[in-house]
């Protein structure tokens, strides 16, 4: 049934304190149907499982090739600490389409001066905060050579399913200084709210709130934690929920956000 739970994932956020989160199957099968647009993902591509299943990225790099029919080569675990080694995987493989937290992609691209990833077709970070001005270099001698993937920003969180934004960066956004994290996936909301619920002008600093089908169930066994992380949506219909990210952020002029970092 779509409201099964489909996996549970611990996770401590900046706490320290794990904690069970519930995902249900109609939870990862929207993820898919509310990035297909944006990707066009297919049986021709090659992904790559980088990631340890403890951490929910890996749900995107595994069902992301499964349920479109492409390829997913296992990435050995000595290769993710070894950049060179999983730079030479990438180019065997063929790979197209990468997912990487910043700082690991940082690495692995400090491997390609001469920008000899050819087959990437797309690269998405998530996980981490992202400072665009550390791909700069990288991305012009492959912009030089015809071999630039699309760079994409995915802000995300384990309580909402792996994704919520998406922001495509430009040469523009390579410049900027920001950690912009762009606006959110068709199916889901995103709210910059004060302590009490109270949307917050353009511009200021608030709690970033989400809203939408990737909510998960909750907290396992924590039904306490969970009615406070998972609160009433004010500006949804009965009975909609909203998740309490913890995160700082902020909206932009062009309706954008940025993000600022943890409020604890």
């Amino acid at each position: 049934h779509p409201q099964q739970l489909a996996y549970v994932i611990y996770t401590s956020g900046s706490t320290g304190v794990p904690k069970g989160v519930g995902i249900t199957h109609e939870n990862v099968a929207r993820l898919f149907d509310a990035t297909q647009s944006r990707f066009a993902f297919d049986a021709q591509d090659v992904w790559t499982l980088f990631h340890s299943y403890a951490f929910d990225f890996s749900v995107w790099e595994i069902f992301g090739a499964l349920v479109h029919g492409a390829r997913l080569v296992i990435v050995p675990h000595w290769s993710t600490r070894e950049p060179a080694a999983f730079h030479a995987l990438l180019r065997k493989e063929r790979v197209t389409v990468l997912n990487q937290t910043p700082s690991a992609f940082v690495q692995l691209i400090q491997t390609d001066d001469a920008n000899t990833l050819d087959s990437l077709r797309a690269v998405i970070f998530g996980g981490e905060r992202l400072e665009p001005a550390s791909l700069a270099r990288w991305a012009e001698g492959a912009r030089r050579k015809g071999t630039l993937p699309a760079l994409v920003n995915m802000y995300g969180i384990t309580e909402t399913t792996v994704h919520v934004t998406h922001r495509t960066l430009d040469e523009a956004a390579l410049r900027d200084g920001r950690s912009v994290i762009g606006a959110a996936l068709d199916d889901l909301t995103l709210h910059v709210l004060d302590a009490d619920l109270n949307r917050v002008p353009v511009g200021a600093v608030g709690e970033l709130y989400v809203g939408g089908a990737g909510l998960a169930r909750g907290y396992l066994g924590r039904a306490a934690l969970s009615a406070q992380r998972f609160v009433p949506d004010p500006y949804g219909a009965p009975g909609a929920r909203l998740y309490r990210s913890g995160d700082l952020a902020r909206r932009l002029p062009d309706g954008e956000l940025e993000y600022l970092g943890r409020n604890d």
